[in-house]
């Protein structure tokens, strides 16, 4: 059963050994410990890869790595030898294997942050793509074909030809 009652700060803080918890010091050391690591392994790595891989854990020998896909996960495979040697001969001695994961959730956060250095712009497409522009010569093309058309296919040349941004039929620009 958990032990919902208030405790004093000093237990939390301090070495908690001897009631069997683990103090918020240890943890404290522990994420120092990941972040030096994730420092690490971003200058042992080559700069493709540094924002797709982080640091996940370590335990019991084996490094935690974490990658955004499968593609990413395969290029970081290649760097894995010359990885686990350096880290083994620098920081961890005690290192015996890189365990490689794929954690969706990484691609997620550099769209995100990609999105936000666009300077506040909304975007959807796919990260490093740049966007697509119709000019106002394919979008007259377009117009030309749609009033050969009828119907749907009508329809859907027209608000294709609006996406040029600029009218390029004469008749549709008091709309």
């Amino acid at each position: 059963m958990r032990d919902s009652r208030p405790h004093p700060i000093n237990s939390l803080l301090g070495d908690a050994a001897d009631t069997g918890r683990v103090s918020l010091s240890k943890i404290q050391q522990r994420a120092i410990l990941l972040l030096k690591l994730n420092r690490a392994v971003n200058a042992l790595l080559p700069t493709l890869l540094r924002p797709w891989c982080r640091v996940a854990n370590v335990r019991q020998g084996v490094l935690v790595l974490e990658t955004a896909n499968a593609s990413w996960l395969m290029r970081l495979r290649y760097e894995q030898p010359q990885l686990l040697s350096a880290l083994g001969t620098q920081i961890l001695p005690s290192l015996s294997s890189i365990d490689i994961r794929i954690n969706p959730g990484l691609a997620r956060k550099q769209e995100l942050n990609a999105q936000n250095n666009d300077s506040g712009r909304a975007s959807c497409r796919p990260l490093g793509e740049k966007p697509r522009r119709l000019s106002v010569q394919s979008a007259a093309s377009i117009r030309h074909v749609a009033a050969r058309s009828e119907g749907k296919l009508k329809n859907a040349l027209e608000r294709l030809a609006e996406l040029a941004g600029e009218s390029a039929n004469p008749a549709s620009r008091g709309k």
